[in-house]
């Protein structure tokens, strides 16, 4: 029953109490949308309550079972955001089968999980919105590494920081990429004249470099600025790779114009991989959002 699909999952307190005063806990399921021309509508969805007294990796992994009962099929893999609930997601999803992914890809969860605070939750009996404000998530900054030598550029490696109208992404479906990965605008509340700022690195050794990065979760760029500035590639759930050092006031403008247009974006953008610039094809391309 397995197939190609991606889920993403939450599992937490939410600000919702019992009878006893205790949180009452939620798991909420949805499909990833891994391509451009995919309907939001047509995307899985699958929410269940649980009792504090009963909040472990053995109701997780029914709850999942029962999500793949009901969607038909099982995905490949099940990304999840919170980095407090490694250990229990990790552990339903194998007990299921199912390979769990520590991702800041979780877009469409953390829209869906917004939605419910919004509009799902106050409607519930022993709703406490004091507890639903102090509910964000927030981790620590990172420290940025070296990418690996196996995939580090050399002296012919060039990149570009570029933009492309959201108009053009209708047409995605149709580009020649490698690896990649992408999601409807629509999702985003973007209109087709907005533009979308990306990221193009050129070089001889494209095809390794997005067949590596083809294998992180990919979350999203950030530009960091101070005396060292440098555009950050941001997997996983904690993960910080140093893309670019921009090393001259040129670069570190045309990073801050990328930062700049990436906020106007709903901060969609881009990363793209290519041979050179007169290629045709892309070696990679992942649409992204922070």
């Amino acid at each position: 029953m397995k197939n190609s699909s991606i889920w993403e999952l939450d599992f937490y307190s939410r600000p919702i109490f019992d009878e006893n005063q205790k949180k009452i806990w939620e798991v909420i399921i949805c499909e990833s949308p891994t391509k451009s021309d995919c309907s939001p509508d047509s995307l899985f969805k699958y929410t269940e309550f649980c009792s504090s007294k009963t909040v472990n990796s053995i109701w997780l992994k029914e709850a999942i079972e029962k999500a793949i009962a009901e969607a038909g099929t099982s995905p490949k893999k099940i990304r999840f955001f919170r980095r407090q609930m490694n250990n229990m997601i990790t552990k339903a999803c194998d007990d299921a089968g199912i390979v769990a992914a520590p991702s800041r890809r979780t877009y469409v969860l953390e829209q869906w999980l917004q939605a419910r605070y919004d509009d799902v939750y106050p409607q519930e009996p022993g709703y406490d919105p004091k507890a639903a404000n102090s509910a964000s998530v927030k981790y620590p900054p990172l420290n940025a590494i070296s990418l690996p030598d196996a995939v580090r550029g050399d002296k012919k490696d060039r990149w570009a920081f570029v933009s492309l109208e959201a108009s053009a992404f209708a047409e995605m479906a149709e580009w020649e990429i490698g690896f990649g990965e992408s999601f409807p605008l629509s999702l985003m509340d973007i209109s087709p004249e907005t533009k979308i700022p990306g990221f193009i690195v050129f070089s001889p050794r494209s095809v390794p470099l997005a067949a590596w990065m083809s294998g992180l979760e990919m979350g999203y760029l950030k530009l960091e600025s101070g005396d060292r500035s440098k555009l950050r590639l941001e997997t996983g759930a904690s993960d910080s790779w140093i893309l670019a050092n921009l090393t001259n006031e040129k670069t570190l403008a045309e990073a801050k114009g990328f930062a700049e247009a990436k906020q106007q974006a709903n901060n969609v953008h881009f990363l793209a991989i290519q041979a050179s610039p007169e290629s045709e094809s892309f070696a990679g391309f992942w649409l992204l959002k922070e």
